[in-house]
């Protein structure tokens, strides 16, 4: 196999064309970061901490570097990427205050002199697999967290985001030991190999491949996440602020074109709502600005591959279109953003995420049943809820099958410092990111003192 990363605005434009490293290579990276990691673990708080804050540093001070590296490889619009590599650095320097958390517990014994401890230690290698969207915010806040907790990590990129890995790779091993972090390109084969050695897994793509990864892990009975996409619900409720509800729910659609996890796919507009939200959120759509991602004023830029538009523009075929539908002529893989309704209830528009920037209006009767379409899809990883009066959504919250409910606020967005997750064919295992990672990332011991 070859790997190739090509420039989604200029296809012709090709950052990576090598040969990928095969089964071997990565199975040789996870043995000589499993070498590397006891050294790393026991050199203490304040090397990890240290070192994951050179990382940071180096991070920002690259910033406009890796930033530029985005637009190009994987067609992130510039202000998103720049928001990105912000992120990314905040990621470091959080956890870089990690190593000085305390990792256990000292309790009484039962009867008798003597100590009860509780003990958090590493794992040993961790093994990530991360997507393209987001190429060094993933990979960071997997492998952040992994390293402040004393574990070596290993990282298979997807890749179309091959050249962000490699150079991220670069400054993070500037700060650390040889051997504790490592990039291993490559497609399956790579992936694959990599599931099949690490001590601890962290997967983040699809629902089909994550299956797969989910299952080679627990077979081994190492411990495993998975984070597996969504198809992300906004309920409009009528005393909504129906214009600015419209506004996040268009930027969650067509920002980055819809090639998010958390991107909104389907609008459910609760009685009267709907009338409204059709006119303001097809207004909204069609002034999304579509084009150069190195252009700052760029919201939808193109989609990553030819095939993964030509899956976008298969999703609107036959329905009743909004806003969009369409597919500029010219070079680059774009697509409008396009809102769609009367879509038929077996449509793949509401089992599938198409991840692209297309999203189907719905009607609910009442927040009932706007909470019972949410939950209809095997996915659960966001919610969006726009209203103006929490009662009734207070009421309705825990109902909603979903990792995460945000209300008046748009279903895209992270807050790197909780967790982050999502329920059903969205994730499996514990959850990333905040505190839950670091539990992840460890592993709990017991361990009783008596007097000699």
């Amino acid at each position: 196999m070859t790997v190739i990363s090509r420039n989604p605005a200029d296809p012709a434009d090709r950052l990576v064309d090598i040969p990928a490293p095969g089964a071997f290579a990565a199975a040789d990276a996870v043995e000589r970061a499993r070498a590397a990691q006891p050294g790393w673990a026991r050199g203490g708080a304040a090397a990890r901490s240290a070192a994951l804050g050179a990382v940071a540093t180096a991070i920002e001070a690259a910033s406009a570097e890796l930033a530029g590296l985005a637009v190009r490889e994987v067609g992130k619009p510039v202000t998103e990427a720049r928001a990105e590599l912000a992120r990314t650095v905040a990621l470091w320097r959080y956890y870089a205050q990690a190593p000085y958390e305390p990792t256990g517990a000292v309790h009484e014994t039962a009867g008798g002199p003597g100590l009860l401890l509780t003990r958090r230690r590493p794992h040993g290698v961790a093994g990530l697999v991360t997507p393209w969207n987001f190429p060094f915010a993933i990979p960071s806040w997997k492998a952040a967290p992994a390293l402040a907790a004393g574990n070596a990590v290993v990282l298979k990129p997807a890749p179309e985001a091959t050249a962000c890995a490699l150079r991220l790779a670069e400054l993070v091993r500037q700060a650390l030991p040889e051997g504790v972090f490592t990039v291993v390109p490559g497609g399956a084969t790579e992936g694959g190999a990599l599931v099949s050695a690490a001590d601890i897994v962290s997967f983040t793509g699809s629902s089909a491949v994550g299956r797969e990864v989910v299952r080679t892990a627990t077979a081994r009975g190492i411990p495993v996440q998975a984070e597996m996409g969504g198809l992300n619900a906004a309920i409009v409720l009528p005393d909504a602020d129906i214009p600015r509800a419209a506004e996040q729910i268009a930027a969650s659609i067509a920002g980055y074109a819809g090639q998010k996890c958390t991107a909104t796919s389907r609008v459910i507009a609760v009685g009267g709502a709907l009338d409204p939200l059709r006119e303001a959120l097809t207004e909204a759509l069609r002034a999304v600005p579509v084009g150069d991602p190195a252009d700052p004023a760029t919201v939808c830029g193109p989609l990553v591959s030819e095939a993964a538009r030509a899956e976008t523009q298969a999703a609107w075929q036959g329905l009743s279109v909004l806003a969009g539908g369409t597919v500029p002529d010219g070079t680059g893989w774009y697509a409008a953003p396009t809102l769609v309704e009367k879509v038929a209830p077996g449509h793949r528009l509401l089992r599938e995420e198409v991840f692209g920037p297309v999203a189907a209006l719905l009607s609910a009767r009442d927040l009932d049943h706007a909470v019972r379409i949410t939950n209809a899809a095997r996915y659960g990883l966001v919610t969006s809820v726009h209203t103006a009066e929490l009662t009734a959504v207070l009421e309705g919250l825990d109902l909603l099958d979903t990792g995460m409910v945000r209300i008046n606020a748009p279903t895209t967005g992270v807050d790197f410092h909780l967790p982050f997750g999502g329920a059903k064919a969205s994730g499996y295992g514990p959850r990333e990111q905040g505190r839950a990672a670091l539990d992840f990332y460890t592993s709990s011991r017991t361990y009783t003192v008596a007097p000699g």
